[in-house]
């Protein structure tokens, strides 16, 4: 019934919104009209219902209309001093436009009320839970990234006779079989690798008989209540076909790790698992994301098992599930974590599999077409497509001034004050109103330095797709590796760094012409404007191809748990506290009764009221009242300990959301600029000393 509300309030108010987009003002009245829609989103953003997010929505699209039908009735080249270089770029500039129009409005659709779901309750009596196979499937991770995952997925807190623990392994590795045997799970192998990870949980259904499927990528460690907050759903709604859990990640990515934003700026797949699958799950649309989710087995078995003719198989599953009447879920509650991309080039390499899976399905199976999908799953599942289309736009957008400070193109053929005042409500509602609803998961400025650093590499993989879906396969992401030293990966940083050097050339022309003088001071101002702010996007998209050294194979979380330490087994035994733990050591607080120097082995107790296994340890730097210590080779048991203390809480990731600041666009729009200026300077010195130098690979990137 709310769906169909809001589909009948958007239907009423279309006749008044049409009037009001079409009305013709002089300058006086649309600068007027402009600033009185600014301050009245600034006063809706103020209010904290969410039903005024709404009024903020339809006054966002109101102005961003307006201005489009402004754009296309009076600022095109036409007329008696037509040129045709002229109509072609500004063809280009109102096509990026109207594709960023409709991601505005569909972005809106599809968040329009967040779900919020809560995990529902199982039976009391456990002996009713249902049988569940847990697949971890991997190719050619190395085993120490797989064994936290399968440790941690036998400690999952459910009737040990009541699911099965399979290590899905491509790479047919027979150090994977020794452990698979030692630890108690089963490993299965096949004899080719057709269709990758989707061919691979499709044979492993084959040899296995579970009424539901949960599945982990190999690096996305489970917390011990995965099927206790996602079952009950299953259970209580036969028609449900999928649960998905968000994918959290406890290492940054690079663009964390290299501008040194981790848990301060959220992260680029925050928006998708924090705001974007809550309102998919509205309108029934969350998707499978191919790991820490549970699926059903009638309803694979229905469509034939996962996906096979695209590279997002988890998507394209989803999607035919719920083609065929099914239904899902999602669940905002982070339930696992697992390793982020280490570099810049195997995030981009992972992007471009992404994207090219997406533009694969558009082409192939689209959303707007296929039969059996509601109204707001054809919204949902072609935003997420069409978003992968973001590279050329992007492009056009971060070069259409250059048209005129360079080429003296006229691309909007109109006074340069009254293409602000129909732009700047078109911008700055836009902005404040995605930053009242995206709140914690996406600050302001920062997609457009994400956009940048993939839009080259994606945008011929998409296209390609679309011509031809059968080009291209499958690429495992890289995990669990080290950048051994800071460098600028010039290899990747060569788009970004031709975009800022012909900005940096419009903006410099731009300036000549001004002091010169010119016949359109406004319009030219305008484009040095925009020039500007281009500059600091380039500029950031350079920052983040400054790869930042990482060393330590296991990743540091900064948590506090409870410890004990000792000495040894005969000693007495201290409470602490832990500052942060990793796979191969602790930081704790040391204990004021207890001496310990560099080199002593210690034994140190995890979670004391809960475990009782204690793990060997060697100190290796105390001072300040902090402990380092290293762990010592460990055995299955203390393994297990380990893992379940600092990856297997119930709680564990979810005091990290309860961290996240809230967006502040006139905040974000500065720290975006510092990145910017920090990536240009970056460059200067990267091209100075190369030029001198000579560098081979890349000269070493400054500290700072």
């Amino acid at each position: 019934m709310r769906q169909l509300s809001i589909v009948l309030i958007l239907v009423a108010m279309a006749l008044p919104a049409y009037a009001l987009v079409t009305a013709p003002l002089s300058l006086f009245w649309q600068a007027f009209t402009a600033i009185g829609m600014v301050i009245a989103v600034n006063v809706l953003r103020r209010l904290h219902d969410y039903r005024w997010a709404l009024a903020m929505m339809g006054l966002s699209v109101l102005a961003s209309s307006r201005y489009l039908y402004w754009r296309l009735t009076e600022t095109l080249p036409l007329g008696q001093e037509f040129n045709a270089w002229d109509l072609f770029l500004s063809l280009g500039l109102i096509g990026a436009e109207l594709y960023a129009y409709t991601i505005l409005v569909l972005g809106f659709v599809q968040t329009i009320w967040p779900l919020h779901r809560k995990p529902a309750a199982l039976p009391a009596d456990a002996s009713q839970w249902p049988t569940v196979d847990i697949f971890i499937p991997s190719y050619n991770e190395p085993l120490a990234v797989v064994r936290p995952t399968v440790l941690a997925a036998l400690a999952l807190d459910w009737p040990r006779d009541k699911f099965n623990v399979y290590v899905l392994d491509d790479g047919r590795r027979e150090e994977f079989r020794a452990f698979c045997e030692h630890v108690g799970v089963t490993h299965i192998t096949r004899a080719d690798n057709k269709h990758a990870k989707a061919g691979n949980i499709n044979a492993a259904l084959k040899h296995t008989r579970g009424e539901y499927i949960a599945i982990f990528d190999c690096d996305h460690i489970p917390v011990r209540s995965f099927l206790q907050m996602t079952m009950g759903t299953m259970l209580a709604d036969r028609e449900v076909s999928l649960v998905q859990t968000p994918h959290h990640f406890f290492s940054p990515d690079p663009f964390e790790k290299n501008l040194n934003t981790f848990r301060k700026v959220p992260n680029e797949g925050e928006l998708f698992y924090g705001l974007i699958q809550d309102g998919n799950d509205f309108w029934d649309a969350s998707f499978f994301c191919g790991s820490c989710a549970v699926l059903r087995r009638t309803a694979l078995e229905e469509i034939g098992g996962i996906a096979t003719e695209t590279v997002t198989e988890d998507a394209h599953t989803s999607l035919r599930m719920h083609s065929r009447g099914w239904k899902s879920a999602y669940i905002n509650i982070p339930q696992a974590a697992g390793l982020a991309t280490e570099s810049l080039s195997a995030h981009v390499g992972q992007r471009i599999r992404w994207a090219r899976g997406m533009a694969q399905i558009f082409r192939v199976d689209n959303p707007m077409f296929k039969p059996g999908l509601n109204f707001g799953q054809r919204i949902c599942y072609s935003n997420a497509m069409l978003h992968f289309f973001y590279g050329l736009p992007r492009l056009i957008f971060l070069t259409s001034p250059l048209a005129y400070l360079l080429l003296g193109a006229e691309i909007i053929k109109a006074q340069g004050w009254m293409v602000l005042a129909y732009a700047a409500p078109h911008v700055i509602l836009a902005t404040v109103t995605n930053s009242r609803v995206q709140g914690p998961f996406r600050h302001s400025f920062w997609a457009e330095i994400y956009e940048t650093v993939l839009a080259t590499f994606i945008l011929v993989p998409t296209l390609l797709a679309v011509i031809n879906p059968k080009l291209g396969k499958f690429n495992v992401t890289a995990k669990g590796g080290i950048v051994d030293r800071d460098y600028f990966d010039k290899d990747i940083a060569r788009p970004y760094y031709l975009l800022f050097s012909l900005n940096m050339i419009g903006f410099a022309v731009g300036i000549i012409r001004l002091l010169a003088g010119s016949a359109h001071p406004d319009t030219l101002m305008l484009n040095i404007g925009w020039t500007m702010y281009n500059l600091l996007i380039a500029g950031g998209a350079l920052a983040v191809a400054n790869e930042k050294r990482q060393v330590r194979t296991a990743v540091r979380v900064r948590t506090k748990l409870q410890a004990a330490m000792r000495l040894d087994a005969d000693s007495g035994a201290y409470l602490t506290d832990t500052l942060d733990v990793s796979y191969s050591g602790v930081a704790l607080q040391l204990p004021p009764e207890l001496t310990v120097a560099t080199g002593d082995h210690i034994q140190i107790l995890l979670m004391p009221e809960r475990n009782d296994v204690w793990l060997d340890a060697t100190v290796r730097r105390n001072s300040h009242g902090i402990v380092a210590a290293q762990m010592t080779e460990m055995s299955i048991a203390q393994e297990s300990a380990l893992v379940q203390a600092l990856f297997g809480r119930a709680d564990a990731w979810i005091q990290w959301r309860e961290t996240q600041r809230s967006d502040k666009p006139l905040s974000a729009l500065l720290n975006v600029g510092h990145y910017g200026l920090r990536g240009g300077r970056d460059f200067f010195q990267w091209f100075f000393r190369s030029v001198f130098t000579r560098g081979s690979r890349g000269a070493p990137a400054n500290s700072a």
